[in-house]
């Protein structure tokens, strides 16, 4: 991943140059390894570069071998080797993944987005047209927003993260997810509708455990694309654990296919590149001491056998870490910062440890309504509709946390779980076969479509789901409670300031990243909360109205029973 801030239809881009260099140093910390401008015809393309693939070739942005399109890309694009093979004839000048873009966008036009595997947000600039075409990836595990002046709407600008546009926009979005926006429409387009993504589609297909089982291989085997030290991130639940286990056993056998020294880089077969500084997965936990993530994670990097590295916060380092992690994920949603605090901890530890890519287990809850409240859904079909809303919405939630916490240190975090080809397979099971109740444990046939003994210990792989913020530590939500409780008051509470409109915080908790979220963004807090969706408990299903998985009655150590 990179950061990526361009501005179209400028009107005077030689006096704003100095000002664009300004606004993507804002988001240098997503690409510490070089920076990059394009300049031309009222519009200016800037790149922070984080480099993983195409080290010594690929810095951008990057331009068309005629020289009439330029490209600032964030992502990573797994089917790069397949689009390279369809130009032939093309001079490509890089190794990078991103420049296959290019000749697709010159013969596709809109049709680009489409035709990539992977995360991304990027903008094209074609100067034959004087006109911009901007993505972002079906999902939204890459962040992108855009905004404009309402005085002189004409002037668009994106950036990967929105405090780049706080100086310049009152308007501040999000861009949507699987759109492309395309200048001379001034439209966005969804380029990515699988038949599941409709909310009136209930799907009929049986479980097939096999289909299960080997697409999320694939998924985890393409994302292993990595010319750089890469490791896992292991929180000892199932999601994380069965992740770190795929990589583990593909990471052994493409080394041994391949006759790779073991402290060596290697390519094997189907052009992914393996460089683990070592034959051994690396994998990373945190919790608090004594955490009960952190004794599930000890026990599955001791049985699929990686490096594993183990970190401890403690509550003082966490609550002062708050400020940094609302000013990085720019929200104030309370799940969010909840997870969001010690995975910002743990990616300064792993990047300090010399890797830059890490994978993670997020989006498997989604997919498989694998939270505890979804045992209280009133029918299938209500599981499933569900299911999609949340899926759709993790752009502003996990997908949010997992790029934003992790790329604040410039380390990279990928998905497997959020594979387009998995989605496909795993969306279309029907939502009977994924119901959890007294009989079948949340995430059943997941679990059950890797219970061969081959993965994971039986007690991982069938351990009740631990929500990530829980699970370092009772204690750090309850924590957060507590000095909630100390710095804001009843009276407080029931004034909430005038400028927050009907976003009325319901909590002390929620008050709290409230007022910080509008100290870390005074430029123009309005405009950057414009963007932020909070998450609450579905309370028509009878949830309770905080999020964490103990205030759900059929949790092992719930608050309430």
């Amino acid at each position: 991943m990179c950061g990526i801030f361009a501005t179209y239809n400028h009107p005077d881009t030689e006096k704003y140059q100095k000002t664009a260099l300004q606004m993507s140093k804002r988001i240098r910390h997503r690409g510490p390894d070089w920076s990059g401008i394009y300049c031309d015809n009222k519009t200016i393309l800037c790149h922070e570069r984080l480099a993983i693939v195409g080290l010594d070739s690929g810095a951008q942005p990057m331009t068309s071998t005629d020289g009439t399109c330029a490209l600032s890309v964030n992502g990573e694009i797994y089917n790069h080797n397949f689009l390279r093979s369809e130009f032939k004839d093309y001079k490509f000048a890089t190794h990078s993944d991103c420049e296959p873009i290019l000749p697709l966008y010159q013969k596709y036009d809109t049709a680009v987005a489409s035709k990539l595997d992977g995360f991304f947000a990027f903008v094209v600039y074609d100067k034959t047209r004087n006109r911009i075409v901007a993505a972002r990836d079906p999902i939204g595990i890459t962040t992108l927003y855009y905004g404009y002046n309402s005085k002189t709407p004409e002037t668009k600008y994106f950036a990967s993260e929105s405090k780049c546009l706080t100086e310049d926009c009152d308007v501040i979005k999000i861009f949507p997810p699987g759109h492309f926006y395309d200048s001379d429409t001034q439209e966005f387009t969804r380029f990515y509708q699988p038949n599941w993504w409709n909310p009136d589609f209930i799907p009929t297909t049986p479980v097939n455990l096999l289909d299960i089982r080997d697409s999320l291989v694939k998924a985890v085997r393409k994302r292993l694309m990595s010319e750089v030290p890469y490791g896992v991130l292991l929180s000892g639940g199932l999601d994380s654990s069965l992740i770190a286990s795929i990589a583990a056993k593909e990471t052994r056998e493409a080394l041994v296919e391949d006759g790779v020294d073991h402290k060596m880089a290697g390519v094997n077969a189907d052009g992914r590149l393996f460089n683990t500084s070592g034959s051994k997965l690396h994998s990373f936990a945190i919790g608090l001491p004594g955490a009960p993530d952190l004794a599930a994670a000890r026990q599955v990097a001791k049985f699929i056998d990686t490096i594993h590295h183990e970190h401890n916060f403690t509550i003082e380092e966490g609550l002062n870490a708050l400020p940094d992690v609302i000013q990085h994920l720019e929200t104030f949603d309370v799940t969010t910062i909840r997870a969001s605090t010690p995975m910002f901890l743990l990616s300064r530890k792993i990047k300090a440890q010399g890797i830059k890519m890490v994978l993670s287990g997020e989006g498997s809850d989604e997919i498989f309504g694998g939270y505890l409240y979804f045992s209280a859904a009133p029918s299938a079909a209500d599981f499933h509709k569900e299911c999609v809303q949340r899926v759709k919405n993790l752009h502003y939630a996990d997908c949010l946390r997992a790029n934003k916490s992790t790329m604040a240190w410039g380390l990279e975090a990928r998905v497997p779980f959020l594979d387009r080809d998995f989605l496909d397979v795993c969306m279309n099971i029907r939502p009977e076969d994924k119901l959890h109740d007294k009989e079948h444990i949340e995430k059943y046939v997941l679990r059950k479509a890797f219970d061969n003994g081959e993965f994971l210990p039986s007690e991982i792989l069938w351990r009740q789901k631990e929500q990530f913020s829980d699970g370092v530590g009772y204690s750090w939500i309850d924590s957060l409670k507590d000095t909630a409780e100390k710095l804001v008051t009843d009276e407080m509470l029931s004034n909430p300031k005038p400028e927050w409109g009907d976003d009325i915080p319901q909590t002390k908790e929620a008050y709290w990243y409230r007022c910080i979220f509008d100290e870390v963004f005074s430029e123009n807090t309005k405009a950057v909360a414009s963007t932020v969706m909070r998450w609450i408990p579905k309370a028509d299903w009878g949830c309770n109205a905080d999020p964490s998985g103990r205030y759900v009655k059929n949790h092992t150590s719930a608050v309430e029973k």
